[in-house]
């Protein structure tokens, strides 16, 4: 889960790069993504398990898991495109928050008033990180908002499905569903006239690497992520996923000069800290039920 989280950002920074050097649109970009994910991921499936291995049990679902996660990527990159990468991902990490208030009003999950208070100061301080970021980049810094949506929509897809398909066959079909969404999106977007969604191709032999580094990344980083959560609980991982600020933090300065400010760092303490508090409160409360058991 570590390691997942330490490279993850890589396939960020790529995007960002790809679109400020390369001239390429968030849209191309993320069907690269998606595209480069197949294709890296594929040939392992078909060596384990031969056509037969495309037969997943929950197809339909699936193929709607890599829509989701083509949507939360499109935003994502398209904030990347203009906002500091650090920013980006600090206003993303008020997901774990929608996914708890989703899952107590979808699933019915008891939610007790100290998560609801750890979700307003989660969101308070997302406030403290996008309100000089909407000054500068207006809706754009509510982008990462709406990204945190459909990823937690992804993983409430995940919880539903469980381990019905193995994870390889659940990361290559959700790459077939996310390369056929970005297909529409493009042509739907180009045609209304959007620079975000203008068809390209790489125009240097760097730039084909880089979405080919990108896709793979995506591939074997998610699939990290869930060979992770299949050998330990979530309450136990579910802090690691901080790490991403910092990767994402030394990338956007090392590539990009990019460093969050003085309140952007408080803004991501307090998230931060929301966050770490509700993951503890989750803990102590699955191990009371235990013991009353």
């Amino acid at each position: 889960m570590l390691f997942a989280m330490i490279i993850l950002p890589g396939m960020d920074a790529i995007a960002k790069y790809m679109a400020v050097y390369q001239g390429m649109s968030p849209g191309q970009v993320t069907f690269y993504r998606f595209f480069f994910q197949l294709v890296s991921t594929l040939p392992l499936l078909l060596a384990q398990g031969g056509l037969k291995a495309l037969k997943a049990k929950r197809l339909g679902f699936n193929l709607l898991r890599g829509v989701l996660l083509a949507g939360a990527a499109l935003l994502f990159f398209v904030s990347v495109k203009y906002m500091p990468l650090a920013d980006v991902f600090a206003i993303y990490f008020v997901e774990p928050f929608i996914l708890t208030c989703l899952s107590a009003v979808i699933l019915r999950e008891k939610v007790g008033w100290r998560r609801w208070l750890a979700i307003v100061v989660g969101f308070g301080g997302a406030m403290i990180v996008i309100q000089p970021s909407f000054e500068l980049f207006g809706l754009t810094s509510l982008l990462p908002i709406g990204c945190a949506f459909l990823f937690a929509c992804y993983l409430l897809m995940n919880r539903a499905l469980g381990d019905a398909d193995p994870p390889l066959v659940m990361q290559t079909i959700a790459g077939i569903g996310g390369t056929l969404f970005m297909i529409g999106a493009i042509v739907v977007g180009h045609g209304i006239g959007s620079v975000d969604f203008t068809p390209s191709l790489p125009n240097t032999g760097l730039g084909w690497v880089l979405v080919v580094v990108l896709g793979t990344l995506s591939g074997y980083g998610h699939l990290l992520v869930v060979k992770a959560f299949q050998a330990a609980p979530v309450s136990i991982l579910a802090p690691f996923h901080y790490f991403e600020i910092i990767s994402a933090t030394a990338l956007g300065y090392l590539i990009f000069d990019d460093f969050p400010t003085a309140s952007k760092w408080l803004g991501i303490a307090i998230i931060v800290a929301s966050g770490l508090y509700m993951i503890w409160r989750e803990r102590r409360l699955a191990r009371q039920k235990i013991n009353i058991e």
